[in-house]
């Protein structure tokens, strides 16, 4: 199959960037989106430019390195996938395809369609994690009886990988689908308890420092997120953040 793809090229954060259109033929139905930009810089390269700047690691759907923005969606056409695991047979032959970066102003653009998500981190970093007893005298996680349905709904909150789709799919660039799973995979558990109010605190308190939008409830979030995360996990981090501000004494 053949493809026009029209390809957002920008030098680096403070370039002004456009859309640039390159062909690509003989592309194999059954190869991946990111194996079809491997043979676009492939070409680019033989032709003495410069090959277009994207992100990827694992390429098995669990990084969620492979941010992009494909014909108006995050990941591109299909459901509870990333780029990585989306195939060419979800196009057509002769289509044309557009490739952008995510949009955010908390995603700045490095290059092409690198962006950079390290805020992303700096929310977990704020109060993404249990406290650990290294004594030497540590209880057994099994010991600890939980409740099969928190269990189930907690490693469901997990899954998240933090690629972002949530973020560039919103009208508002919010972040409040990660935040909210984050959130959630250490409250629904008893280890999660320790630091839970000022867990929620100081990651809401990091996610407005760093420039996310607010919620805007139209659930496009739950939609675009490639492991389906629960907008439940959003109700959940408000019901915490309110029991956290109306008790917290710091």
């Amino acid at each position: 199959m053949n493809l026009t793809l029209k390809v957002w090229r920008q030098k680096d954060g403070k370039a002004k960037g456009s859309l640039e259109t390159y062909e690509v033929k003989d592309i194999s139905p059954d190869s991946s989106f990111l194996e079809m930009l491997d043979m676009l810089n492939e070409n680019l390269v033989n032709e003495g430019k410069d090959p277009a700047a994207f992100d990827h690691d694992c390429r098995e759907g669990i990084c969620g390195m492979c941010s992009l923005y494909i014909n108006g969606e995050a990941h591109g056409p299909g459901k509870l996938i990333t780029t990585c695991q989306l195939h060419m047979r979800s196009f057509k032959d002769g289509e044309t395809v557009y490739i952008e970066p995510f949009r955010a102003a908390a995603f700045p653009v490095i290059k092409d369609l690198v962006v950079d998500r390290t805020a992303l981190d700096r929310i977990q970093q704020a109060g993404g994690y249990v406290s650990v007893n290294t004594s030497g005298n540590t209880q057994d996680a099994n010991s600890l009886p939980i409740p099969k349905d928190d269990a189930d709904k907690a490693f469901d909150a997990a899954t998240c990988i933090g690629c972002g789709a949530c973020v560039a799919t919103c009208k508002n660039s919010s972040a409040m689908l990660f935040v909210a799973a984050k959130v959630s995979q250490f409250a629904l558990l008893p280890q999660g308890k320790v630091e839970a109010k000022r867990r929620v605190l100081n990651m809401v308190k990091q996610m407005d420092e760093e420039g996310f939008g607010n919620c805007t409830n139209t659930g496009a979030c739950e939609v675009e997120c490639p492991k389906g995360i629960s907008l439940e996990n959003i109700a959940r981090m408000n019901r915490e953040y309110f029991s956290a501000a109306v008790t917290s004494e710091e």
